[in-house]
């Protein structure tokens, strides 16, 4: 049987004296799509911040295809991860095209003829080739990020980290990102990713983890924990998610 792509073993994160992560540990094999829920403060955006080196950990292990991460140089462990984040993080003085080609040129010294071709590839599968043109400032919130996950596909990573990617979109956006992230797990991208959309957690995850006070309190497939959760803090937190959404089936 193969190794998992992902496995983080009893990981350890602090800020100061406040203990954010305490033991997790969880494995991803390829093609998986896991989401991680939980109430603000949880953890949950510090585990792909983890993974992804922006913050260091303090005990434990994160592995990618059988290496430590921390053996790695860490922009050859950019290339393998990308990462989307809640605030697209585009540079607004480079067009769509231009921000996609930068980590081609720069980091995969690509040439200029072939990291456009790549770039154009990566646009239209977002549905934003006409808009390659354009700066950040002319497109709306939804356009920006299907940019940036443009940006990290291009890298073909082995992995895809979300950080609440349609938390700072309107709502009438949301389902044009949303439709991207089902496109890519349909195809087989391995994904991790951060988000109160219960709906993309139902029908897109193959698990589902509940987070709470830095722990993983429960996780499963998301028919297990949206129908019949085993621990009385989970049920209790999709509970008062659905009161305050109106459901969990969008």
């Amino acid at each position: 049987m193969a190794d998992p792509l992902l496995r983080l073993d009893d990981v350890e994160q602090s800020y100061g004296d406040e203990r954010v992560l305490d033991g997790i540990s969880f494995e991803m094999d390829r093609q998986d799509v896991q989401v991680l829920i939980g109430p603000s403060g949880s953890g949950k955006s510090t585990i792909l911040r983890c993974i992804n080196r922006l913050v260091e950990i303090d005990d434990g292990d994160i592995e990618l295809d059988g290496d430590s991460i921390f053996t790695m140089d860490e922009n050859d462990l950019r290339r393998q991860v990308g990462m989307v984040f809640q605030d697209f993080n585009l540079f607004a003085h480079l067009t769509a095209i231009e921000n996609v080609t930068l980590g081609l040129k720069h980091v995969l010294d690509m040439d200029d003829e072939a990291a456009t071709e790549k770039a154009e590839r990566q646009l239209e599968q977002v549905g934003l080739l006409d808009q390659r043109d354009s700066y950040p400032a002319e497109l709306s919130g939804g356009q920006k990020q299907r940019v940036g996950i443009a940006r990290a596909l291009a890298m073909d990573p082995k992995l895809m980290l979300f950080d609440e990617p349609t938390s700072a979109l309107d709502p009438e956006l949301i389902g044009e990102v949303l439709e991207v992230m089902r496109d890519l797990a349909d195809q087989g991208m391995t994904m991790l990713v951060v988000t109160h959309e219960m709906g993309f957690a139902r029908e897109a995850a193959t698990d589902i983890m509940f987070l709470d006070d830095g722990r993983i309190v429960e996780h499963g497939p998301p028919e297990q924990l949206f129908e019949a959760p085993e621990q009385e803090r989970t049920a209790e937190f999709l509970e008062r998610l659905t009161a305050l959404h109106g459901g969990i089936h969008g």
